[in-house]
């Protein structure tokens, strides 16, 4: 097999749905990054040029792996292919992290939101693995929506896994780890709780089911990752609430997540 450039081998797959899988492949020595950061990966293209996307890594910066989130489209240019890859293949990857979903471009605050849809779950998966993030706030509220009740299984599995996770209990205690709160939603496939999440903050029954004060630029905190209009939805939201933009170099009150599209 030939060696790609900047290559990575694939260390494990899981599909969750017709749609959406994960996998690990190994790190590179050299890459270092924040939690919530993302990555340029891919394979190389029939042109014989490398076919590179944005990944946000699924795993947290202390992980010996790199685990990324993906959706499968069939006819997309590079999930066609990647969502074939098997443990023993071969990816390319970028080590040079970027990204905005990060706690460097936050203020200290109270409560930490984390609104997503679809894939965009991927950096948070990273951040709630992070000890830094139950170390910065004493709530911290995920929010995932998708379509079906089975594309919520990633989320799912992460955020019990998380909370009987012994080595994040032992390094933060068993009240920090009842700081994570998550509040998943469907909008087609009939669940607990159905609708867009945008819908549940303008009618204000995410903050009545949580039991939680509507959003305030004092205490809460923002990062938001999913398809353009909701970023787009999200943001607007933040901002009638008086929460304003921040980046690495301006922390402010919430972040988008720029690169992240699908």
């Amino acid at each position: 097999m030939p060696v790609l450039p900047d290559a990575q081998t694939v260390t494990s797959v899981r599909h969750y749905s017709d749609r959406l899988f994960s996998f690990r492949v190994t790190r590179p020595q050299s890459l270092r990054f924040r939690s919530g950061e993302f990555v340029m990966i891919g394979l190389m293209g029939e042109n014989g040029k490398p076919l590179l996307r944005a990944y946000s890594i699924a795993s947290p910066a202390w992980d010996e792996e790199l685990e990324f989130y993906s959706i499968k489209v069939q006819d997309g240019p590079l999930t066609s292919k990647l969502q074939h890859v098997q443990p023993g293949d071969q990816i390319i990857l970028r080590p040079k992290p970027v990204g905005t979903l990060v706690h460097d471009a936050l203020l200290p605050g109270k409560r930490l939101w984390l609104f997503s849809t679809g894939t965009g779950f991927a950096p948070f998966a990273s951040l709630l693995r992070d000890p830094e993030t139950f170390e910065k706030f004493d709530e911290i509220i995920v929010t995932h929506t998708c379509r079906d009740v089975d594309e919520l299984t990633y989320s799912r599995e992460l955020v019990e896994s998380i909370k009987s996770d012994e080595m994040l209990e032992e390094l933060l205690g068993v009240e920090a780890l009842g700081k994570l709160r998550y509040y998943p939603t469907t909008t087609r496939e009939q669940s607990g709780t159905m609708g867009r999440i945008t819908t549940r903050i303008e009618d204000g029954s995410l903050f009545s089911d949580l039991g939680v004060p509507a959003l305030n630029p004092e205490e809460d905190r923002a990062m938001v990752c999913g398809s353009l209009a909701f970023n787009l939805d999200i943001k607007a939201l933040l901002e009638q609430a008086g929460l304003r933009e921040g980046a690495n170099s301006d922390p402010a009150e919430f972040v988008v997540e720029k690169a992240f599209v699908g």
